[in-house]
């Protein structure tokens, strides 16, 4: 995906045939310069939406005048940090570690957006429902105190903080844990690459 400004919109539905329609709701409303949708575990429909801020909210609307999502969120000023993490593998820039894992995608999404707008902080990763049964979950990274105030922002950000299931600081990030992460994600994955490594 191209460079994304200013605005993103997220919208999370249950039924993937409402999300279907709500989709093409959008379109039919609005010019927007990226839709992407599909499927996500267990079987609920995303949306992501760019472009300018009017057709978004344009879109959004007509969306949500279809069908109610489970979850929506509506980035109108988002930061480039966020839309870089949507399209790149894990980038780390200190010791410490935030972990922040989330209910819904859209969730995931206004807390990315507040914490790097709140601190100093990278987006060491950022997991989207695929392979987390629909959850999403997020790694700040940086200097100690800043990853502290990246995670309050996050958290502040949130319209529903509910949508938080947890939340944890590592100080210091043992760099075998990190090795695991940054190479994949994914259990399976991390045991398939190490079993192909001694062959």
């Amino acid at each position: 995906m191209p460079p994304i400004q200013p605005a993103i919109l997220l919208l999370e539905y249950e039924s993937i045939a409402v999300g279907i329609a709500a989709a093409d709701a959008m379109a039919k409303r609005a010019s927007l310069a990226e839709l992407r949708l599909g499927t996500v575990q267990p079987g609920k429909f995303l949306i992501l939406a760019a472009g300018e801020v009017g057709p978004l909210d344009e879109a959004r609307t007509a969306a949500t005048e279809l069908a109610r999502p489970v979850d929506c969120v509506f980035l109108p000023d988002v930061d480039p940090a966020v839309v870089a993490a949507l399209t790149r593998t894990s980038n780390r820039s200190g010791e410490a570690l935030g972990i922040i894992e989330t209910q819904t995608v859209a969730g995931l999404l206004q807390v990315a957006d507040g914490g790097v707008k709140g601190a100093a902080v990278t987006i060491a990763t950022l997991r989207l429902a695929d392979g987390l049964g629909g959850k999403g979950y997020l790694l700040f990274s940086g200097v100690l105190h800043q990853v502290e105030a990246a995670m309050e922002s996050a958290i502040a950000s949130l319209a529903h903080p509910e949508v938080v299931l947890e939340q944890r600081l590592i100080a210091q990030l043992d760099e075998d844990v990190w090795a695991n992460l940054a190479q994949a994600p994914l259990f399976y994955a991390t045991v398939k690459a190490a079993s192909l490594e001694t062959t």
